[in-house]
């Protein structure tokens, strides 16, 4: 029984592998539905043989209520991207490595391996005695998300590796969805919503449906989804225990294999898909003529890219080159000028922010750019409408400038059938009908309407509520747009009088989601004067300036009563910042609100103006760097703050000292090459913690 369930595993394997990686058939599919079948049934009769690797269990697993976290073993960094999207940017990254290597214009050109820069999500796959025992995704780079039941459902990729294979080793590669199966998963989308199905929805484009089928928590409904795989990377793991920096752990192992090109051969030879498309090349010349190629066939691709990536092929050069601010030296990711589409402009409307900036927007005939279909695109402000004479009827040139905010490039004048008027910005708001002004030196009009217009209200409300200031959970967009719509709240103070029963009578709000507001509110009544005084959404006042007001004036009194030059002497306020601040507060109502919150019982801790420049640390400048032993950023920041310190982000002549950790980058070569002091973690406690 055995020894069959063995046989029929190796040959279904084998016949997977033609199937999803070759793509080349070697058994029809009833044959192979036979065969799969019957090892269904032995399995079935013997649970107790059934084991990871079988076929069957592609998709075996039960739908988990969510993702575990997996702490990568070597971070999953991003590549540096050429900042030169032309051909050029290949010549400057060949000039770069050569510079580091110290070779002259005499000596030969470097290998490389181009490849292709996918559009999909990375994937990390750990392999055991040559059965994959787990996957996850990237995450932040430091931490992913366990996703192994749903990459088992992923045909091209192998469950288990032949015995020519390293036992243990990592994998790395991109799950993708090629084009054609995006169009196939959308039709059949489509169908079931025509039908009447519920809670389904069409999917915009290839690399979020699969990062989607990826992060889906019921493995069956993943297995529905066709994706595909690239392997591009290996790493050894000498053992669970040991970690490695990111160079370390690459180059640990593979010492055995001269070449990235080897490696990417012996990952084909294992049974991973890697993409046909990588090639060897010599010097930038060939980087070049990778680049341009790629940029002609790329529309004939069957998947999407967004570039190309260049890797120094020799093992041992990529361990001279090394890493610089936490990328590697060896390796560029070099992308296209983002993709054109020609689309009309339907009419241009003008939107307000929350601190009332007026922007006019062009709306337009939906188009499929650079992966999204594009309805809005930006104008900026008047000067530049006008600048490139945008009018309603136009045929323009949309872009996705860099790949992500869509921008109208160019009028085209040629398809111009009538002259439309010349775009003005409205003098009065469009929301609120106050004033609409244009100060001096500025590009932007801004309604002056304040708290008053409705449309600076319901963003004034998301900005009060966000994480960073006062932080009330359950507000989200789409409860405010109810709240100020129904005319339940005007200004801030009245969401602390927003009753149960108010709640309740609005649409799809039941007892649990007003309860769950109501205690959300309550406990954001007590919060920090730093947060508040960002949660009041003044011009020009950020996280960082609100923290330098609260230790500087020690209460929000003093902060409000400060001349225009008490303002200029707290530390980075400039005349800018001391302006809006002395324009918020000397309005009535601005005060009147922050009046009404403490009596709604908003409250925060308080000292006396200048008592916090009293603190062991007030005067000092500190920079954090690295990954701390138990301190996360976030915690090594607050305890310097709370003893008086500023935390920079970027190392000085003014820094006190670097607070460095584990795999420090360029900041810790700038701070030891001005002569700043070096602290660890434990320093840090030494220091916050001293009386």
């Amino acid at each position: 029984m055995q020894e069959r369930i063995a046989q029929l595993r190796r040959q279904l394997q084998l016949a997977g592998h033609h199937y999803h990686v070759l793509d080349e058939p070697l058994i029809p599919d009833a044959e192979y539905d036979r065969l799969f079948r019957e090892l269904q049934s032995l399995e079935s009769t013997h649970p107790e043989l059934i084991t990871a690797d079988s076929p069957t269990q592609r998709v075996g697993a039960q739908p988990m209520a969510a993702f575990s976290s997996v702490a990568h073993k070597v971070p999953m960094l991003s590549i540096h991207t050429e900042t030169d999207i032309s051909p050029e940017g290949a010549i400057q990254f060949d000039t770069r490595v050569r510079k580091v290597l110290q070779l002259s214009t005499d000596d030969p050109p470097l290998e490389y391996v181009a490849e292709l820069k996918f559009d999909g999500l990375a994937i990390s796959l750990i392999y055991k005695d040559h059965v994959l025992v787990q996957a996850c995704t990237r995450g932040d780079g430091q931490t992913g998300e366990d996703v192994t039941h749903n990459i088992r459902t992923i045909g091209q990729i192998p469950l288990r590796l032949p015995d020519t294979a390293p036992a243990a080793l990592e994998v790395r590669g991109e799950v993708y969805m090629r084009r054609d199966d995006f169009e196939s998963l959308n039709e059949r989308q489509r169908q079931r919503i025509a039908q009447g199905a519920k809670h389904e929805k069409t999917f915009v484009n290839p690399r979020n449906a699969a990062a989607g089928a990826v992060r889906q928590l019921d493995p069956k409904i993943a297995a529905q989804r066709p994706l595909s795989f690239f392997a591009y990377a290996l790493h050894f793991h000498a053992s669970p225990e040991v970690t490695f920096s990111a160079v370390e752990a690459t180059l640990n192992g593979l010492q055995a294999y001269e070449t990235h090109y080897h490696v990417l051969m012996c990952l084909k030879a294992w049974g991973f898909p890697v993409s046909e498309h990588c090639q060897r090349v010599m010097g930038s010349q060939g980087l070049i003529a990778y680049h341009q190629q790629i940029a002609h066939d790329r529309d004939q691709l069957p998947f999407d890219i967004d570039g190309v990536v260049y890797k120094v092929n020799h093992i041992a050069l990529q361990q001279r080159l090394g890493m610089v601010s936490r990328e590697p030296r060896w390796a560029v990711a070099h992308k296209y000028p983002a993709q054109e589409e020609f689309t009309t402009v339907q009419a241009i409307e003008v939107q307000v922010g929350r601190t009332g900036k007026l922007t006019p927007v062009a709306k337009l005939a939906p188009v499929f750019v650079g992966g999204v279909t594009v309805t809005n695109a930006t104008l900026h402000n008047e000067d530049e409408a006008r600048r490139k004479d945008v009018r309603v009827g136009d045929t323009v040139v949309v872009r996705r400038a860099g790949d992500v905010i869509p921008e109208v490039v160019s009028v085209v004048l040629e398809k111009r059938t009538h002259a439309g008027p010349v775009f003005t910005m409205p003098r009065t708001c469009p929301v609120c009908a106050s004033p609409a002004v244009r100060e001096d030196g500025e590009a932007d009009y801004r309604c002056t309407g304040g708290l008053f217009c409705s449309a600076q209200r319901k963003q004034a409300f998301l900005h009060f509520a966000q994480r960073r200031a006062v932080e009330i959970d359950a507000l989200g967009e789409k409860l405010v747009d109810q709240l100020v719509d129904a005319g339940l709240v005007h200004t801030l103070p009245d969401l602390y009088r927003l009753t149960r029963e108010q709640l309740i009578a609005l649409d799809r709000m039941a007892e649990k989601s007003a309860n769950n507001l109501l205690d959300s509110l309550e406990k954001s009544k007590q919060t920090t004067l730093p947060r508040f005084i960002f949660g009041l959404g003044i011009r020009h006042v950020g996280e960082a300036t609100a923290k330098d007001l609260a230790k500087h004036f020690g209460s929000l009194d003093a902060l409000m009563d400060a001349s225009k030059e008490q303002l200029l002497t707290v530390n980075d306020v400039g005349p800018v910042v001391a302006n809006s601040l002395r324009m918020f507060f000397d309005q009535a109502h601005h005060r009147e609100v922050v009046q009404q919150l403490r009596e709604c019982g908003v409250h925060w801790e308080e000292s006396a103006p200048g008592a916090r420049l009293d603190l062991p640390l007030s005067g000092h400048t500190y920079v954090i760097t690295g990954t701390l032993p138990t301190l996360s950023r976030e915690q090594a920041q607050a305890l310097l703050e709370q003893a008086g310190a500023k935390v920079a982000g970027s190392v000085s002549k003014k820094t006190t000292a670097l607070i460095a950790g584990e795999a420090a980058g360029s900041k810790l070569d700038k701070a030891m090459a001005l002569g700043i002091p070096v602290l660890d973690e434990a320093g840090l406690l030494a220091l916050t913690q001293s009386p």
